[in-house]
């Protein structure tokens, strides 16, 4: 996130477009959610891109810097943008986040959170998830049953 603490430091709090990736890590009708340290909410992986990555290369590297374990495949999910992906930072840092976001159900390694960024995670039931769910998270599951469905039939 150097890349965007950079131009922070001219355009203070405003906001920008913030280019980012996630991943939705799925096992056996169920799906990884983090609690994350800064606000408390339930949400996906990832974050923000660097300057020459990709945005697979974004989400496996968020995916490791946050969850210890590297994603082994990736299906496009969908990117996300517009007004529903508006966010303030409880810094104050605006940004309308541009994410794609990939599906994953086979990642090696063991999980090792990184508590800096992560409270603690779990897996959640498609249709049972936590009500204390960011809105943009929460906007980029509307359509997950429906993926999964095609996916697996």
């Amino acid at each position: 996130m150097n890349s965007i603490k950079n131009i922070r430091k001219f355009i203070g709090t405003s906001p920008m477009f913030m280019p980012s990736a996630g991943i939705i890590l799925y096992k056996k009708g169920k799906i990884l959610l983090q609690k994350r340290s800064d606000s408390g909410e339930w949400a996906l992986h990832g974050g923000a891109m660097e300057m020459g990555e990709t945005t697979e290369e974004t989400a496996i590297r968020e995916t490791k810097e946050e969850l210890g374990i590297i994603p082994q495949s990736l299906d496009l999910y969908g990117v996300f943008s517009g007004k529903p992906m508006y966010h303030v930072y409880p810094d104050g840092n605006e940004v309308y986040i541009v994410c794609t976001v990939y599906f994953c159900d086979n990642y090696a390694g063991d999980f090792k959170i990184d508590n800096k960024e992560v409270q603690q995670i779990e897996w959640f039931n498609l249709n049972e998830l936590p009500t204390n769910m960011g809105f943009i998270d929460s906007h980029i599951l509307e359509s997950l049953n429906i993926f999964v469905k095609k996916k697996y039939t």
